[in-house]
């Protein structure tokens, strides 16, 4: 990421603010819903994937840390981890495969992929018909999908959320989710270092600040969130990641 103007350091650094937002707030979307916006301002989907791997992997560390404190003595974490080992022997083998995709895919092909998905993912939102599933079967090709969707760019939560949602308790799966991407992440980013690419460790590191401010924001609109259902939110985000993303198409085949 050389040789950029200033206004798109600075579009950058409000995507990654509007990224930690939708992280901390939800538990899922930092991803799905930002990645559209930077592909936009500069189109290389294997720079900002190590730069979003690495806040992921430090704020949701943070996050669970913190609000685990003192649950020691009653043994009540808010991460389910019984349910964590049921659903990751199902997700690993997608995912592997999904990392190898995603390192030997051209660029341009993978952003057309990313945005091809997004399509489908804006569309659940905005006409609040999220993905569900209704028997062990397709919770397993759910899972499967998300798994390899999540190698080959991050942005396979809602499919994996259509599944998780229906077996942990709401107060508990944020910080679930957190710790399911915290392990999926890890592969990709020991990928990402075997491969030699580029970790972007001087964005990492102005970027940091940018999402720790959405970060804390994102935490008190969870809080909201646990007391009141957002359907309007979610259209909204479908609208615009649909605009988004039919531009983007438009621009990756022209």
């Amino acid at each position: 990421m050389t040789e950029l103007e200033l206004y798109q350091y600075v579009l950058i650094a409000i995507i990654f603010v509007w990224s930690g937002f939708v992280r901390s707030g939800l538990g899922f979307g930092g991803s799905v819903l930002s990645l559209p916006f930077l592909l936009l301002v500069y189109n290389e989907p294997l720079v900002y994937l190590p730069i979003i791997s690495v806040h992921l992997l430090f704020f949701s560390t943070l996050t669970i840390v913190l609000n685990n404190r003192g649950k020691a003595e009653t043994k009540k974490s808010t991460v389910d981890w019984a349910y964590l080992r049921r659903i990751l022997p199902i997700m690993i083998v997608p995912k592997l495969i999904g990392v190898f995709g995603l390192i030997t895919l051209p660029g341009n092909i993978l952003s057309i992929i990313i945005f091809a998905i997004i399509s489908v993912y804006s569309l659940t939102y905005l006409f609040n018909r999220p993905f569900r599933s209704n028997s062990k079967t397709v919770d397993t090709i759910f899972l499967m999908l998300g798994g390899y969707i999540s190698g080959t760019s991050l942005i396979g939560a809602p499919l994996i959320i259509a599944v998780a949602a229906q077996y942990v308790a709401k107060e508990r799966l944020r910080d679930t989710l957190l710790a399911l991407w915290f392990i999926l992440v890890s592969i990709k980013m020991a990928a990402f270092i075997y491969a030699e690419i580029d970790l972007q460790l001087i964005h990492n590191i102005w970027l940091l600040p940018c999402a720790g401010v959405g970060h804390v924001l994102g935490l008190r609109f969870h809080n909201y969130l646990l007391q009141a259902e957002t359907p309007r939110f979610f259209r909204v985000m479908g609208a615009a990641l649909l605009s988004i993303s039919v531009i983007g198409l438009w621009s990756a085949l022209a």
